[in-house]
């Protein structure tokens, strides 16, 4: 017995070992590390948003850290709703993971200059890629300068946010226009866009958009709306609404109202949905939400997309739009550009199509301001792609095309100004594509508009204090 004995011992043994060499080899031909990108969309796309670099750009009650990362990640907050991973995901993708969000940090960082800001006024003297301009104050003392535009005898004019349109000469003395309409001036509605007709010389037609008031119930609800008129001995006179979006709320925020005329003569104006992402940009028979094309008079040109279809709005030229707060037309091309924001990330910058659909909130590469998804795709079919998206979010407002030569090394650039950095985004282009982007006039301030002048020049706006510059290169 107990040779027998120690013959099933050795056999047990002999069985284990083999078992234990089959287990070894499994294990050496298994992957030590998964792919942390398909672990976040698997684990964490469902509740952070499709794109790691949007999920980064927050604020880390627990730390940022590598070492604060895989702590959060491995034990969790259930409290606060963050599960614990340490069963599910084995320690070494936990550390990829980890290293993946820092990576993406990166893409928050590369804004630190902010962190340094300081007051910047006139003249300052900045240098970039191939060119060195010095800010010229063209009018100072506003409260929040919007709206910018230069007229045939080189004077300006400025719409302030406050509700005002001031009228600027060559000698930089500003004078009140009165007589312009009354406007909202809560949150980010006030007095927004100017611009002037293409045969201003011949009409002296001006148009102003801003956030319209209606009373209902001893309650202020606005609009985004459209009205032309003449100056004349310093008055707004024969004025005639051409716009009016309808679709009153009670919200105070994405008016959108950016005016640009196109090589027709028609009107493009922009409206942001008016923060009702969920009632207004993809229903065509409200206004919000939407570019719309009209004709100088208002009246709706026959080829819009939409003209003769039941329940929509023949003004309408696109759709799915959040809130664009820059547009512009290529002189070269003739396309309308135009940039929206985005909420936390998705910030894009889009070409205008007839009748195209932009997606929000359907398709979108940012997050909710609370952290959460507005939805889990950025690419649906019959939805438009953006030309490129930032993240994180810049809010963008304002956007020029460099014409002219005084300007050599940015020729042919779009411009876009940042509300939330400080700065003016350089966009390298070819073809209708960016194919590269510098940062310039660093904390300039809340840079509102870009415009380039009829006397070559480039001008911005900025808020807090409101100030139009001109930029002047220096040699």
């Amino acid at each position: 017995m107990n040779r027998l004995k120690k013959l099933s011992l050795l056999l047990a043994a002999m069985v284990l070992s083999l078992a234990f060499l089959q287990f070894k080899k499994i294990e050496k031909v298994q992957p030590v590390t998964a792919d942390p990108e398909k672990i976040y969309t698997e684990k964490c796309a469902s509740c952070h948003g499709e794109k790691v670099e949007a999920f980064v750009d927050r604020k880390w009650k627990n730390g940022n850290k590598k070492e604060d990362l895989i702590k959060s990640i491995t034990n969790g907050y259930p409290d606060l709703g963050m599960p614990t991973w340490n069963e599910a995901i084995p320690a070494k993708d936990i550390e990829a993971l980890a290293d993946l969000i820092v990576e993406g940090l990166k893409t928050v960082e590369q804004y630190s200059f902010t962190k340094d800001k300081k007051k910047v006024e006139g003249p300052a003297i900045f240098k970039s890629e191939g060119m060195t301009v010095l800010l010229d104050t063209v009018v100072s003392g506003l409260n929040s300068a919007w709206g910018l535009a230069q007229l045939p005898d080189l004077n300006f004019l400025v719409t302030d946010k406050s509700g005002t349109l001031y009228h600027v000469d060559n000698k930089r003395n500003k004078t009140a226009i009165t007589g312009t309409p009354e406007v909202l001036v809560e949150g980010q509605g006030g007095m927004l866009d100017v611009a002037i007709h293409p045969k201003y010389a011949e009409n002296g037609w001006i148009y102003i958009s801003y956030s319209k008031i209606k009373m209902i119930e001893d309650k202020k609800w606005g609009t985004t709306a459209v009205v032309r008129g003449k100056i004349k001995d310093g008055v707004f006179v024969d004025q005639q609404e051409i716009f009016e979006g309808g679709s009153y709320t009670t919200t105070r925020q994405h008016y959108g109202s950016r005016l640009v005329f196109d090589k027709k003569g028609f009107l493009f104006i922009s409206m942001g949905e008016r923060g009702q992402e969920k009632i207004f940009p993809q229903d065509l028979s409200a206004a919000p939400g939407k570019i719309h094309r009209i004709k100088d008079d208002g009246s709706i040109p026959a080829d819009n997309p939409f003209v003769g279809k039941d329940k929509t709005i023949a003004s309408i030229y696109t759709y799915g739009n959040r809130n664009p707060q820059g547009m512009a037309m290529d002189p070269a091309t003739g396309l309308i550009w135009e940039n929206e924001h985005g909420p936390r990330g998705g910030d894009e910058l889009n070409i205008i199509k007839a009748g195209a659909n932009y997606g929000w909130p359907v398709i979108s590469y940012g997050i909710n301001y609370n952290g959460k998804p507005i939805t889990p795709i950025s690419k649906k079919e019959g939805m438009e792609q953006p030309i490129t998206y930032w993240i994180p979010s810049i809010a963008p407002s304002g956007l020029a095309f460099v014409t002219g030569d005084k300007y050599p090394a940015w020729k042919g650039s779009l411009m876009v100004g940042s509300l939330r950095f400080s700065y003016l985004n350089r966009c390298i282009m070819k073809d209708n594509k960016v194919v590269g982007e510098e940062k310039l006039l660093l904390n300039i301030g809340r840079l509102r508009n870009i415009e380039m002048g009829r006397d070559g020049y480039l001008y911005v706006s900025v808020e807090n204090p409101g100030n139009v510059f001109r930029l002047m290169p220096v040699k």
